[in-house]
């Protein structure tokens, strides 16, 4: 896999569980990407609406409330996103979405991610 895949773009993540996050985080970075982290849904919409993000992975069931929000941010600055959940349904905002279980490995995370920005470079 080329682990230089995302170099330059910076990826927003949000998730409550510190060692997720760590994990994630360890991964993107060791693509090559820069990382945006946010722990809550307000962080999340916050730093969803304010910064230049190439793309963001989503944990839904956050501690101060539930991701559909999110969704409809990201979508709205046409924002390819990855769903990061251990829970269904995903809810209808968020659309077709990839969705990745809980668990997975960072890797699987940065696969998504690289194989959602090439679809959105060709379309």
């Amino acid at each position: 896999m080329d682990h230089m895949g995302l170099q330059g773009l910076s990826i927003l993540v949000v998730e409550d569980e510190p060692l997720i996050v760590l994990d994630i985080v360890q991964g993107l970075q060791s693509a090559g990407a820069s990382v945006l982290t946010a722990h809550s849904l307000h962080d999340g919409l916050q730093l969803a609406a304010q910064s230049e993000v190439s793309a963001a992975v989503l944990d839904l069931n956050l501690g101060d409330g539930e991701g559909a929000a999110l969704c409809q941010c990201l979508k709205q600055r046409g924002i390819p996103f990855v769903i990061h959940t251990g829970y269904t349904p995903i809810p209808v905002a968020c659309g077709s979405e990839i969705v990745i279980t809980k668990p997975a490995s960072a890797e699987e995370l940065v696969a998504a991610i690289q194989g959602l920005l090439r679809s959105t470079a060709r379309a």
